[in-house]
């Protein structure tokens, strides 16, 4: 049962500090720095001069106004609402007399104690907030400096909530102590950084690629680069099978290897082979010339057998 409550606990305050976020109007419109007291004994500042319940305590402001709980770090907003379980102990103890501004069902109650909140949130919130109306007088924690350098923005050089954080950083060097307060103050002061993109180069792709498709790289006939074809075309599976292959090196052929390495002299000096046509002519004139000869040894034979014809006749 314990460990429900807490459970419960833990699911309600994550609830309530997101909705603590959210900037909210509440009707108050200061047009000047507020005249801030401290209350005698408490950590706490209120404004004497304001028809507001209007406190300071731990460096932010706190407003009670129509039932609810407000929070800023500037003295004139944008506020914060803060849920009844997380409002800070010595706020909630503030007396009855420094609420400039009460509630009706505040009448009846003692003026120099803090409110009866348990009897108006109901046991539920009593429960949780078991002894937030004791504590050690002794013991109270010192009180925080007042952001003075807020005087000098009112009316139209109010800042705007960018530059809240800036000039707050830079003027304001305290640092709350109440765990509940401190959280508060960083919800609104510290400026949240903006969320990373992670889908802009997914969806840069696509784009490069419809850019790619309606404009085409220009052709090698074109003007364009040289790209060599780097998948397999028809016709090139016999050109690849029909091509030797390399042997790996230290593998291959030693009588490559001393062709190559031969002198280029000696290359030179082997002849060319011939080819069948200068062999045809050369044949062709030889056997014409053979034949002359032939036809020159018939008439010499001719010539010597008429001479030798009158001398046998003598």
């Amino acid at each position: 049962m314990r460990y429900l409550t807490v459970v419960l606990w833990l699911l309600f305050w994550s609830a309530t500090s997101a909705i603590a976020q959210v900037s909210i109007s509440i009707g108050i419109n200061l047009p000047v720095y507020p005249t801030l007291v401290q209350v005698p004994g408490y950590p706490v500042y209120y404004a004497p001069r304001l028809d507001s319940n209007f406190f300071f305590y731990d460096g932010m402001y706190w407003v009670y106004e129509g039932d609810n709980w407000y929070a800023s770090s500037w003295y004139n907003g944008p506020w914060g609402l803060v849920g009844p379980e997380f409002v800070p102990l010595f706020v909630l103890r503030i007396p009855v007399r420094y609420y400039r501004n009460p509630p009706m069902y505040f009448r009846g109650w003692r003026s120099d104690a803090p409110p009866r909140w348990g009897d108006h949130w109901g046991n539920e919130w009593q429960q949780h907030r078991s002894g937030w109306d004791r504590w050690q007088r002794s013991s109270v924690p010192a009180i925080a400096p007042l952001p003075v350098y807020q005087r000098q923005y009112s009316g139209d050089r109010y800042p705007r909530v960018e530059q809240q954080h800036e000039l707050n950083s830079r003027n304001y060097r305290y640092q709350p102590r109440d765990a509940v307060v401190r959280q508060h103050y960083q919800q609104q002061v510290v400026p949240k950084a903006a969320p990373v993109q992670q889908a802009a180069p997914q969806e840069r792709a696509p784009r490069q690629q419809e850019i790619q498709r309606s404009n085409p790289p220009p052709s090698p006939q074109q003007g364009g680069p040289f790209v060599p074809r780097t998948q397999p075309q028809k016709g090139d599976e016999g050109v690849k099978k029909s091509a030797p292959t390399a042997a790996p090196f230290g593998q291959r052929d030693p009588a490559v290897g001393e062709q190559r390495h031969q002198p280029q002299a000696v290359q030179r000096e082997a002849p060319a082979p011939k080819s069948s046509q200068e062999s045809g002519q050369r044949g062709k004139g030889a056997s014409q010339d053979s034949r002359q000869e032939q036809e020159k040894d018939r008439e010499k034979d001719r010539d010597k057998r008429d001479e030798r014809g009158p001398e046998r006749n003598r």
